[in-house]
C-alpha cells in the first residue's frame, strides 16, 4: 500500500510539473536585480512555476512584442510604452503602476555629492546616458539637462547607451567618468560600495512611473496573471524598498487605461 501511495504521489508531482506554465517576462533594464529577487521568491512559493526574464530598453522590448516575440508580461520603465501596446491591441486587462523609479548620478572616481553641479567639472570627458528614444531613464536625464540649461554645453561629452543598464556599466567600468543611472542599479550588489551615487532631486524631472501589462497570446496563460498579481502584492514591498523604488501613491488602478 505504501508503494502504491508513493507511486501516486510521484505521478502527481510529475503531472503538476508538466502542466506548469512558463511565464516569459519582458522587463526594463533597471529591473534586472529587483526582478531576479522577486522571481526567486515567487518560485519558492510556486515550485512548479517557471519564470523567464528578458531585460532591455522599454522601447526595444515594445518593438520585439509588436514583431511577434513570445512574451506574456511586459514591465516597462514608464507608463507610455505599455500604452502604445494597448493602443495596438496586443494586450489584455488593465495597465498597472507597480513602482516609481529614481534617477541617480554614479561614478567610481568622482565625488558626486555635489549633484548635477559636478557635471561642469572640466575633468569629465564622458557622461553616460541611456538613449532617450527607447529608455525612459535616458529621456528623464536629457529632460533634466535641458531644463537646467546644461544640455547644449554637455552634449559633446554624452555617450548614449542602448539602455540604462549599459549606461550604468559605462560609468562603473570607467568608460565614462560619470553616468545617469537608475537608483536601483546603483544599489545593486555589483555596484554598491564600489563607487559613489547621488540621488537626483525628483522635482527636477518628470516622475518615472513604471507600469506593467499582460500580453495577448493564442492560449491564455494563467500563470502570467498570477506572477503579475504577485509583483503587485505587499509580499514584494521590501524588495522594491531595498532597491530604492517608491510604491504607487494610491492603488494599482491609478494607471488603469481606457478599454
Amino acid at each position: 500500500m505504501k508503494r502504491i501511495i508513493l507511486s501516486i504521489s510521484l505521478v502527481l508531482v510529475v503531472v503538476s510539473t508538466l502542466c506548469a506554465q512558463k511565464v516569459n517576462v519582458a522587463a526594463a533594464a533597471n529591473l534586472r536585480y529587483v526582478l531576479e529577487e522577486i522571481k526567486n521568491e515567487y518560485q519558492k512559493e510556486h515550485p512548479g512555476s517557471k519564470v523567464n526574464l528578458t531585460f532591455g530598453s522599454s522601447g526595444n522590448l515594445v518593438q520585439q512584442i509588436l514583431n511577434g516575440a513570445s512574451f506574456d508580461f511586459f514591465m516597462a520603465a514608464d507608463n507610455n510604452f505599455p500604452l502604445k501596446l494597448k493602443e495596438k491591441g496586443v494586450t489584455y486587462g488593465n495597465m498597472k503602476t507597480y513602482a516609481f523609479g529614481k534617477l541617480a548620478l554614479y561614478s567610481t572616481t568622482l565625488d558626486v555629492n555635489k549633484g548635477i553641479a559636478i557635471l561642469s567639472d572640466p575633468s569629465i570627458k564622458k557622461i553616460s546616458i541611456a538613449k532617450p528614444e527607447t529608455a525612459p531613464y535616458g529621456d528623464r536625464s536629457v529632460e533634466l539637462l535641458k531644463t537646467q540649461h546644461l544640455y547644449d554645453a554637455l552634449k559633446p561629452k554624452i555617450v548614449f547607451a542602448d539602455n540604462i543598464s549599459q549606461a550604468a556599466q559605462f560609468a562603473f567600468t570607467g568608460n565614462a567618468e560619470i553616468g545617469f543611472v537608475a537608483l536601483s542599479l546603483a544599489l545593486s550588489p555589483d555596484m554598491i560600495g564600489k563607487g559613489q551615487y547621488h540621488i537626483i532631486d525628483q522635482s527636477l524631472y518628470t516622475p518615472v512611473e513604471q507600469a506593467c501589462i499582460l500580453i495577448k497570446q493564442t492560449a491564455a496563460n494563467s500563470e502570467a496573471k498570477k506572477f503579475m498579481d504577485y509583483v503587485l502584492s505587499p509580499a514584494t514591498k521590501d524588495i522594491w524598498d531595498k532597491y530604492g523604488y517608491s510604491s504607487p501613491l494610491a492603488t494599482n488602478d491609478v494607471a488603469e487605461l481606457k478599454k
